[in-house]
């Protein structure tokens, strides 16, 4: 959120309002994970989950019922919330599947359990209900723009593969998926220019509000250090999730990596030319970007990192959800590093350089794993 709540912020409901929204996020959060244990389910991760959804629901409590402490008993709202998300995560990628109406309650529980982070946090820095509303609707609408910076990309790819498909079908397999490969860039190419260039004009906004420009020396020393925490990143969370035992998912360029290596010698070059490039400028340099609007710099390179994350998802669509889950965290942690990049630079360049060499060097690897 904003370092300081605004004058706007606040408002006659707002001491009462926003404690009480988290009272009813809370409550739901704690029924979703209850429901496995009053069904027997044992697993330590629902008991842990249930516990810290009580406590975030007596903290919530305590506040709205005049403690004149407000900001000790938001923290341990958000932390308890955000406890109740990785133990409910862990808890799905482990195969506790109770389920209601088709959807596993757990799960209900890890999105109700993120949505209680966002509410106690606007309680911490005294942000009232018109606050909170606006920085909701600017949320949905950010997460429009890249839901549309990823269909958009997709469905071109259709219509200009759908002219060349049967000339396609007569190429050998690696041929045809190089080819498909580059049809698809075109797409992304030019699928994501145009929701760029539409939101720039439906925002009366410029070029320049675009942040390219040469990079400085310290700029330089951005992007070699943000390589290096990227991968340490990477590994600081694949170790953790090997040590709890957390499955993840595998990227669909992972399942054609092994059955066609030589591909991602393709995708080098792909990756540093337009991969880093594009995906950067839509989702820094427009969401987070825009998102600084109405967030603090952290609080934009946070919720622009949770839009990231759930645009990836159809990339591991394949996998069961708890699995998915886990490759999204990942998303999520890498995002973070890329959007702090950006938010210290200001330079679209350092964050697209480093995201398309980190991806161009993890096609290097699957190809020598797999050639």
């Amino acid at each position: 959120m904003t370092e300081t709540a605004r004058a706007d912020d606040a408002g006659p409901v707002a001491s009462g309002a926003i404690p009480g929204i988290g009272t009813l996020l809370a409550g739901l959060t704690l029924v979703a994970m209850f429901v496995p244990v009053r069904n027997g389910v044992d697993d330590p991760s629902v008991w842990a989950g249930t516990g810290l959804a009580v406590a975030a629901v007596l903290a919530f409590l305590v506040r709205r019922h005049g403690s004149r402490e407000p900001q000790p008993l938001a923290a341990i709202a958000a932390g308890s919330s955000v406890g109740v998300v990785l133990f409910a995560g862990y808890a799905l990628n482990q195969g506790v599947t109770t389920s209601l109406l088709s959807i596993p309650i757990v799960f209900v529980a890890f999105v109700t359990a993120g949505l209680t982070v966002g509410v106690a946090v606007a309680d911490f820095f005294g942000i009232g209900v018109v606050g909170l509303k606006r920085r909701t609707s600017q949320t949905l609408v950010m997460t429009g723009v890249g839901l549309v910076g990823l269909i958009l990309p997709q469905l071109l790819m259709i219509l200009f593969a759908a002219p060349v498909y049967p000339f396609l079908e007569t190429l050998p397999e690696i041929e045809r998926l190089v080819a498909t490969q580059l049809i698809t860039q075109l797409g992304v190419v030019i699928g994501t220019a145009i929701v760029v260039v539409a939101f720039l004009r439906w925002t009366d906004r410029g070029l320049a509000f675009i942040d390219l420009r040469w990079p400085t020396l310290r700029e330089i020393a951005w992007t070699v250090g943000g390589l290096i925490v990227l991968f340490g990143a990477l590994f600081a969370i694949s170790t953790l999730m090997q040590s709890t035992g957390v499955e993840s998912a595998d990227h669909s360029t992972t399942q054609q990596a092994e059955s066609n290596p030589g591909l991602m010698l393709i995708m080098v070059p792909i990756a540093i030319l337009i991969i880093g490039p594009f995906e950067e400028v839509l989702y820094r340099n427009v969401i987070q970007k825009s998102l600084y609007e109405t967030f603090s710099r952290f609080g934009a390179v946070a919720v622009a990192s949770v839009i990231f994350a759930a645009v990836h998802v159809l990339a591991y669509a394949t996998n069961g959800l708890g699995a998915v889950i886990a490759s999204l965290g990942t998303i999520f942690g890498l995002s973070i590093v890329l959007g702090v990049i950006y938010e210290r630079t200001d330079n679209l360049l350092i964050p697209a350089l480093v995201h398309g060499l980190y991806n161009a060097l993890t096609f290097l690897n699957l190809y020598f794993i797999h050639a």
